[in-house]
């Protein structure tokens, strides 16, 4: 059969030393859930956009210390000395970072762009009444805590500009002067705020090997033996605990799948050389990985995950030849060369599935798509090229009770036509009702479950500060600045009726922190004014203020320069509206609106369709409909990859065999999508991909039987056989704690078994022997 064996130890050795060059700088596995998304053709600004909103995603944590008043300041300091001690972080801040020199300068030199709104409102429409106001602060000294003293404000403009650098609205959080640190104070108890960046990107290639998750643990006993409570979250953790998780199951799937199959073929041919046809799974494995990180770069590890399992579909290739050996008498060649014919034809109606997927916008799919493709070949490729040396005297001992339970199935074939029609009709009415109870439902929370403790801890911090971010955000665009900030504070005041109603918590907005140069201005004219009419500032004047101390505040304002958005947030206290700001893109000036606590989506469509130049961008929405899309687009392209198998099949057998053939995968994945209705599972993206694959295996198994080498019963050993790795592999995903891989798993095992049931019924061409 093989002429030159020389050439697949070549082969194999040159995709060792080529998956030996792609590890070179480590694995290429990726975990970052984002890169499995529908690729989407979006504008680059809306891309910087979503990219400026994840970036938190990637390095951030927060950690809340709660503990008794007189000891958490202490405990949180310990916690962040052990944090910096440990390696994985590249900066730890406990203490804010503020130089109160410069917070003071910018104070006064930004006083007028950085007033609140209604500020800048009450200051040109009702200054008699801001003065009253102003004036009765300053007779209560004590009760005003400012940065900038009195005697350089006496016109409060500095502290209301300071009110605006304050903790954003909607959060718990207050700043401490004393200690530098955010506080929560409730019931006796405080609760400090501690914040990290780690190392590495979370969700980049092959992540660092020390554990965030095991020194969290670490601290947390720590800190527990000091009274302290301890909440931490933030996108590293969730990425390593999602890591460890895959990994974990892939050591168990692998394994149990591995040793399942073992025992089945050390019970099967009764020969430990029968072991040797594990070596098409590795060489399949070993394909798929290169393959895979060649086309893409890196492999992710829920491909991993999935791939795994390939195990008990690349076995099928020497599992079918050896078991033509329940025929009789067996020699290696000859029993190849009789069931090669149906082995490519298997190996290529596969391969038209899986690579149809490759058109999908869905990188999930295309990944275990090439992966499965790639293993395919390589496990083929082994078991014609190379397994025939190695089993050239090889003497298997077939195990009788599996050709007699091969026999007994058969016989299910004998059901008389009107007992078949009897069963028809019920099956009918239950598959109608099943597929009327299937529904359609895609989540990116399905991908990965996070222990519950992870969840809670992140609901604690959200609540305890008031602030937990969403998906959804507006991107707004303007010709200039001006028009952008007054854009802005249009939206701003949409969203706080939002605020009121209780259906959004906070926001942050540029219009929040600065002014438009023209109301600056204007502001400046209307104060201006003021030292000109000593009846208007008579409230300051009854306290004893001298009117050359207010007039020379009123000019130091004139002489105020107009501050753009850039030197807004070079400001020391400016870094919760620094990522908002993305500059200039085609001659328009974009900045970002983003939402916390967001209970009602639906309220934020009709806010950006009445501002011009603003768009909500709703991430999860766009997901769903996405997930919507590629499935329509999967589902498509499995329609035509079945024309394309049918078109296969009657080139190869005959016109007569491609609808019993074809007629195994359709009613298998009918009955499936039916059951799962029944079970009240919905399909979901990894549930189609099961459907695929278990048309691809309903085409094997039904070639087999449509070809009959060796005779019925022996075909159909080789189908009970391939049946039982795949559910060995495939069917233990059901167990998985991913609900899309669990899901995908329990699609499969239903799959594989009704097309196990509905192969006895395809007619085979007879009991042909071994070509000598």
């Amino acid at each position: 059969m093989n002429k030159r064996p020389y050439l697949f130890p070549l082969a194999l050795v040159l995709l060792l030393a080529l998956g030996a060059w792609q590890c070179r700088d480590g694995l290429p596995i990726s975990f970052d859930l984002m890169a499995l998304l529908p690729q989407q053709q979006d504008a680059p600004l809306r891309k910087l956009a979503q990219q400026r909103t994840q970036q938190p995603l990637a390095r951030q944590m927060l950690a809340l210390i709660e503990a008794d008043s007189t000891q958490a300041l202490a405990t949180a300091q310990l916690l962040a000395q052990r944090w910096r001690a440990s390696g994985l972080f590249s900066q730890v801040e406990l203490e804010l970072a503020i130089d109160l020199a410069s917070l003071r300068e910018q104070l006064r030199s930004q006083r007028l762009s950085l007033l609140p709104q209604a500020i800048f409102e009450q200051l040109q429409r009702q200054p008699e009444s801001y003065l009253k106001q102003r004036a009765a602060e300053l007779a209560a000294p004590f009760s005003l805590s400012a940065l900038v003293p009195i005697s350089q404000d006496w016109l409060g403009l500095s502290r209301h500009a300071q009110s605006t650098l304050q903790t954003p609205p909607g959060s718990a959080l207050s700043y401490d002067p004393a200690s530098g640190t955010l506080q929560i104070e409730q019931a006796g108890k405080t609760a400090i705020l501690l914040r990290a960046q780690t190392q590495s990107d979370a969700f980049a290639v092959s992540p660092s090997s020390q554990s965030l998750v095991e020194q969290i643990q670490q601290d947390r006993a720590v800190l527990a033996q000091l009274g302290a409570q301890l909440s931490v979250a933030g996108g590293p953790l969730y990425a390593e605990a999602g890591k460890e998780q895959a990994i974990a199951e892939i050591s168990l799937i692998g394994s149990l799948s591995m040793a399942g199959i073992v025992l089945l073929l050390l019970r099967a041919l009764r020969r430990l050389r029968a072991l040797l046809a594990l070596l098409p799974v590795l060489v399949g494995l070993v394909c798929g990985f290169v393959l895979c990180v060649a086309v893409f770069g890196s492999i992710h590890i829920l491909t991993l995950v999935i791939g795994t399992s390939l195990i008990g579909v690349a076995v099928d290739f020497p599992l079918h030849w050896l078991s033509k050996s329940y025929a009789g008498s067996w020699q290696a060649r000859p029993a190849l060369r009789l069931v090669l014919p149906a082995l490519t034809m298997s190996l290529m109606a596969s391969l038209i599935g899986y690579l149809a997927l490759l058109f999908t916008p869905f990188i999930a799919l295309s990944q275990t798509a090439v992966f499965a493709a790639g293993g395919l070949f390589g496990a083929f490729a082994c078991t014609a090229l190379q397994l025939p040396a190695w089993f050239e005297r090889f003497a298997p001992r077939p195990w009788p009770p599996l050709l007699h339970l091969a026999q007994t199935l058969l016989k299910l074939r004998q059901i008389k036509p009107r007992v078949l029609l009897m069963l028809a009709l019920p099956l009918l009415l239950g598959t109608l009702g099943g597929l009327q109870r299937l529904s359609l439902h895609d989540d990116l929370r399905q991908w990965l479950t996070l222990p519950k403790d992870l969840l809670q801890q992140a609901q604690i911090i959200g609540e305890q500060t008031g602030l937990m971010p969403t998906s959804q955000f507006f991107l707004v665009q303007a010709p200039d600045e001006d028009s952008l900030l007054q854009r802005q504070a249009q939206l701003a005041g949409e969203l706080d009726q939002l605020v009121q109603r209780g259906e959004l918590g906070a926001y942050n907005a540029l219009s929040q922190l600065l002014a438009p140069v023209a109301l600056q201005r204007s502001l400046q004219n209307e104060l201006a004014g003021w030292a000109e009419n000593p009846q208007l500032l008579q409230p300051l004047l009854d306290l004893g203020i001298p009117l050359a101390a207010l007039q020379a505040e009123l000019a130091s304002v004139q002489q105020l320069p107009p501050v753009s958005i850039d030197s807004a947030l070079q400001g020391t206290a400016s870094e919760r509206w620094r990522s908002l700001w993305l500059g200039q893109y085609q001659g328009q000036s974009a900045a970002l609106v983003t939402l916390f606590n967001l209970s009602d989506v639906a309220a934020l469509n009709a806010v950006a369709e009445a501002i011009p130049g603003v768009s909500l961008i709703d991430q999860s929405g766009e997901l769903n409909q996405l997930f919507s899309a590629t499935r329509v687009k999967a589902g498509e392209l499995k329609l035509l990859s079945y024309l394309a198998a049918a078109l296969l099949l009657w080139w190869g057998l005959g016109r007569a065999a491609v609808w019993r053939i074809l007629a195994v995968p359709l009613l298998g994945a009918v009955l499936s999508l039916a059951v799962l209705g029944w079970l009240g599972q919905p399909l979901t993206l990894f549930s189609l991909f099961g459907l695929l694959l278990v048309s691809a295996l309903g085409v094997d198994y039904a070639i087999f039987m449509y070809q009959g080498a060796g005779g019925a019963a022996v075909s159909f050993v080789s189908v009970l056989l391939s049946a039982a790795t795949t559910l060995l592999s495939f069917g233990l995903l059901s167990l998985s704690q991913t609900p899309v891989l669990a899901g995908f798993g329990l699609t499969v095992a239903l799959g594989v078994g009704f097309s196990l049931l509905l192969s006895l019924w395809v007619c085979h061409k007879g009991n042909l022997k071994y070509a000598r």
